[in-house]
């Protein structure tokens, strides 16, 4: 797992050219995390997480917010897609906690798919 190794906090200034790495990193950890819990993403769910991950990667760099986001909307996701959402947010250290609420629906998602 991450363990915070791929946190844009590290040591010095995350720039924007240390994305991609960042990105990928992070992907990876989703995957371990989500293969031990049995979790399978189909190819399109990972295009479509590995697109948000770019995006919070950015967001961590840049600081640019989200927009308002409901949590009232995300009341049915279950605990389990919302603490893995908590925990890689948990990664950056500086994300706000809506994009838990945001990446939970990705960890939900894929928890219907038949482990492969």
């Amino acid at each position: 797992m991450n363990n915070g190794t791929a946190s844009v906090k590290g040591n010095g200034q995350t720039e924007l050219e240390d994305a991609p790495a960042i990105t990928e990193k992070v992907l990876k950890d989703i995957q371990a995390m989500q293969s031990a819990k049995n979790i399978y993403t189909t190819d399109v769910q990972l295009q479509m997480l590995t697109s948000h991950v770019k995006a919070m990667v950015l967001r961590s760099i840049t600081g640019e917010p989200l927009p308002e986001v409901e949590k009232d909307l995300f009341d049915e996701i279950s605990d389990e897609s919302m603490k893995m959402a908590e925990e890689v947010v948990s990664w950056f250290g500086n994300l706000p906690i809506e994009e838990a609420y945001l990446l939970s629906v990705h960890f939900e998602v894929a928890r219907d798919n038949e482990p492969k």
